[in-house]
């Protein structure tokens, strides 16, 4: 299997449906596309209804392309990143990974034009985040809930606005940025730095005001970054965290409990925003982005340093943060529920506390005048109490 017939396959792929996100090949599973949230598999001529290790593999080393770096961190670790091109029709980030003694591929398609927060409808907080001139920005949320496209509008709106230097360090890089008013330098790993806590030391000595590092994979990486926010630079990155709760306490838990004292004076001092997003799927299919966004105040800060308390934890501060451009993902989930973007049943799946989603709803439903409750048909029983069971007539 050459180059071409890959890039013929991959071609076919992105024609076999509409909205196609992934690209998917599995042992003894067919060809198959992500479409809103779903794999579906793609009809090949000639047919192929179960793709062997054999193939996997040869599609694999086709996308590897020789690269030593890459095939020993296969090798080694049992997986490598990489980004690969499609002339002229796409680029994708690659993941190859080993499974049961064969090779799995998942490609992730990227969007050529790079998105702003205004054509995604992204929360207004962004723009605020992008006026930011030091500390630490984090962008957090499962694989595939949009975090590096969220980023990229950030960085995009810097890039239109401000005339500084820009350094990313990215796993690979997925959006191409083009020069602006900002000057840009766009660093991935392997091809031109070896791990993300040299390439960040290395960005310090770089002149940079804004820097960029695609994921907090490590303490020292996360080290690194602190010292950075805290000498006057502005550091954006991301973490596969749920909510803004467990990116504060993900980042505590790096550190050793003699440590602890220290990082959170440290987080407190750098940390300006958390943005945690999820992705729900629409009514008439699709998805739709919601956010929570936690800003850092004065109450944040003393929740950082002393740890989460009854009436202080990050949720209760992030509900009443209305004013600071805070909002709960349950806030958000309720006015997607309004807006007629999603179903009930969505809205308390996602919810981060269903009893809070599940009151907004019933206050939507009663303003429409609809039914908030399944309960039907009540009466008095007008024959209750008339005899009680010891024979006694009232």
């Amino acid at each position: 299997m050459r180059k071409a017939e890959i890039d013929r396959i991959l071609d076919n792929m992105l024609q076999a449906h509409h909205g196609v996100s992934d690209l998917n090949f599995t042992v003894d599973k067919p060809i198959q596309v992500e479409t809103s949230g779903e794999l579906v598999p793609v009809a090949m001529d000639p047919p192929l209804e179960r793709l062997t290790p054999f193939q996997t593999e040869i599609c694999a080393l086709n996308l590897i392309n020789q690269d030593r770096h890459l095939l020993q961190a296969l090798l080694d670790q049992g997986y490598c990143d990489l980004s690969y091109e499609l002339t002229g029709k796409a680029r994708f980030r690659v993941n190859v990974f080993s499974q049961r003694g064969s090779s799995s591929v998942v490609m992730r398609k990227l969007e050529s034009r790079i998105p702003t927060i205004e054509g995604l409808g992204l929360p207004k907080a962004l723009f605020e985040i992008a006026k930011e001139k030091n500390g630490l920005v984090l962008v957090t949320g499962a694989t595939g809930s949009g975090k590096t496209t969220s980023l990229a509008t950030i960085l995009n709106d810097i890039n239109e606005s401000r005339s500084v230097h820009i350094i990313t360090l990215e796993d690979p890089v997925e959006y191409i940025h083009p020069q602006k008013k900002a000057t840009l330098n766009q660093r991935e790993l392997n091809s031109d730095f070896s791990a993300f806590a040299g390439g960040l030391r290395a960005a310090l000595r770089q002149a940079p005001k804004v820097i960029l590092v695609g994921e907090m994979r490590d303490r020292e990486t996360l080290e690194i970054g602190l010292t950075a926010a805290e000498t006057g630079h502005l550091v954006l990155s991301s973490l596969h965290t749920i909510d803004a709760g467990q990116t504060i306490n993900r980042i505590v838990g790096m550190f050793d409990q003699e440590e602890e004292r220290q990082i959170r004076i440290r987080l407190a001092d750098t940390l300006r925003w958390v943005v945690c997003q999820r992705l729900l799927p629409k009514i008439g299919g699709g998805r739709v982005a919601v956010f929570e966004i936690m800003r850092v105040n004065i109450r944040v800060k003393e929740s950082i340093v002393n740890g989460e308390e009854e009436g202080k934890t990050f949720y209760d501060i992030i509900t009443a943060g209305d004013a600071y451009g805070m909002q709960s993902f349950d806030t958000d989930i309720i006015k997607n529920y309004k807006a007629g973007t999603i179903t009930k049943e969505t809205a308390l799946l996602y919810a981060s506390r269903r009893p809070v989603v599940g009151r907004g709803i019933d206050m939507i439903k009663s303003a429409r005048g609809e039914k908030t409750t399944d309960i039907e048909d009540l009466s008095i029983d007008e024959a209750y109490g008339g005899n009680d069971p010891y024979g006694m007539t009232h």
